[in-house]
């Protein structure tokens, strides 16, 4: 496995999220080449929320990139700074006027959602290689959720999946490889 962000990503994204379709909508995006990878090294959170807008203004003009996934490569390893940042972009999507056009769902190494156990199986459906907060068209999201039977039902579908596999199973294939 090639060690950089894009290729860990795209891996993630194959093995965990395509192949366990805790995201229906993912496979045919990825396949379509529509999915923007941005490697976001910079530590500093003004950069970061640039780089949200900045992603926003590119899916203002590109059509054919469906969504953005942003991969912060360095820092944010500590999941409550994390969501911290997470609030400051989506405050930061309203104050600019992108709220109802876009949103961010987010993913991190260390994902627990709330009121979990940190070893809960179910954190895996949220925790990813890497930090990254994933830019998604509301109108797409509109779309897919018409179009799709139960959308409902997805995240307790998911983490029913992800508890059933166990802790170990997704310790392993989230080890480094």
């Amino acid at each position: 496995m090639n060690d950089n962000a894009e290729a860990q990503t795209r891996h993630w994204l194959e093995s965990v999220v395509i192949a366990h379709n805790f995201c229906p909508f993912a496979k045919r995006e990825l396949r379509r080449e529509a999915v923007r990878f941005i490697e976001i090294s910079s530590t500093d959170i003004e950069s970061v929320l640039t780089q949200v807008i900045e992603q926003c203004r590119h899916l203002d003009e590109v059509a054919s990139t469906e969504t953005s996934l942003l991969i912060l490569t360095s820092g944010l390893t500590d999941f409550e700074d994390y969501l911290d940042l997470t609030e400051l972009a989506e405050a930061l999507l309203a104050d600019v006027g992108y709220e109802g056009v876009y949103q961010i769902a987010s993913f991190h190494p260390q994902y627990c959602f709330a009121d979990a156990d940190r070893d809960d199986p179910a954190n895996y459906t949220n925790r990813s290689p890497y930090p990254m907060l994933h830019l998604l068209r509301e109108a797409s999201l509109d779309h897919a959720i018409d179009s799709h039977p139960n959308v409902d039902a997805i995240p307790e579908s998911n983490m029913q999946l992800a508890r059933a596999k166990g802790l170990a199973y997704w310790q392993a294939l989230a080890a480094p490889r």
